[in-house]
């Protein structure tokens, strides 16, 4: 079994920082990549950044120059950087990981974690 596990989210003024944290654990042979994706209440979820591979990124165009996603590989952690937070960033916060267990070897499974609330309100 793997699990993910969010951490980090809040209530955080407009301009103002939050740092999110992704746990992956259990029987994780390989992680090909770490991401986070949100969805606002009465919307789509969405994807907001990635990490393929070693260092490759991808953000979306809502949060680029404001939100930095990256990896500890050794730990098998993500985190993504919010800076310069918007009312419009408020939303439950998702990680998502593409990876190859023991139960899936040598296929890779698509996990999410369960989910952190980031509000941004003044």
């Amino acid at each position: 079994q793997v699990q993910l596990v969010e951490s980090g989210g809040g209530l955080v003024q407009p301009g103002g920082s939050l740092r999110l944290s992704c746990a992956a654990s259990g029987r994780i042979i390989s992680i090909n990549t770490m991401g986070w994706y949100r969805q606002a209440p009465g919307k789509q979820r969405e994807s907001v950044a990635t990490v393929v591979g070693s260092s490759n990124t991808v953000y979306s165009d809502s949060v680029k120059g404001r939100f930095t996603i990256s990896r500890d590989y050794g730990k098998n952690m993500a985190y993504l950087q919010m800076n310069s937070l918007k009312p419009e960033d408020t939303a439950v916060y998702y990680c998502n990981a593409e990876i190859v267990d023991r139960s899936s070897w040598p296929a890779a499974s698509d996990y999410w974690g369960q989910g952190t609330q980031v509000t941004v309100s003044s």
